[in-house]
């Protein structure tokens, strides 16, 4: 708790780049995702996958999957003490490896702000690579008094169409993250939030832009290749 803390005072929820500003994302080139993979029934050992794709074809440019050992346990609300430090290799081996390609922006399997001390894997994350991050998420985490209650699942389905959304906005009257629905073919939403060096509102937008299916491109093939590798 101490150290999330700590690196909570350095997140940045605002846009910091001058591609974040404009409505149409010119000078976004690069657009990260990163995913772990588990052998079922295996813990101790996950596929870390990160993956850059070009923006705004969403063309693959570079692809990093190493079998990793994952040595914390997991303790809800500390995943990020779990995955966190192999990622983070993974960011730094393609720094020097392949720098051109270091990604602009990283969209991450998990919450960002949307936590219950406010400090996700996204926040995490952004903050040791001092990378824009979001976080994006498939389920609600119950924090800050949200639930998924009949309320909640009414204005899931009042989400017509892809690019509506409404915001999480907990019983401390912060709001937490938006409510997406990413794509015409899934009702299912995705709850995206702060990471780092982005703000909420810019967050959904690029999210928005980069879905092919409900599940961001940059994610959605960190997932495939981590699992093809597993399989492999």
């Amino acid at each position: 708790r101490r150290e999330q803390a700590r690196l909570r005072a350095s997140v940045v929820q605002e846009d910091t780049e001058e591609w974040q500003r404009d409505p149409h994302f010119s000078g976004l080139h690069r657009v990260g995702g990163v995913d772990l993979s588990y052998i079922k029934g295996d813990e101790s050992r996950a596929c870390a996958s990160l993956v850059v794709l070009s923006y705004p074809a969403l063309e693959v440019l570079y692809q990093d999957c190493h079998m990793v050992a994952v040595t914390a346990p997991y303790v809800a609300g500390f995943l990020a003490f779990r995955e966190v430090p192999v990622l983070v290799e993974a960011v730094q081996r393609l720094q020097q490896e392949q720098p051109q390609l270091q990604p602009q922006v990283l969209l991450v399997d998990g919450n960002g702000l949307l936590h219950p001390r406010e400090f996700g894997t996204a926040c995490h994350l952004g903050v040791l690579t001092d990378l824009p991050c979001i976080g994006v998420a498939k389920n609600l985490l119950h924090v800050d008094g949200l639930v998924r209650d009949e309320l909640h699942r009414e204005q899931v389905r009042s989400l017509q169409r892809p690019g509506e959304a409404f915001p999480l906005t907990g019983t401390s009257g912060k709001v937490l993250g938006m409510v997406l629905r990413s794509h015409s073919n899934s009702s299912k939403p995705l709850y995206v939030s702060v990471g780092h060096r982005v703000s909420l509102a810019t967050a959904v937008r690029l999210v928005r832009a980069c879905c092919r299916f409900r599940v961001p491109e940059p994610i959605r093939q960190a997932d495939i290749r981590s699992r093809e590798y597993l399989r492999k």
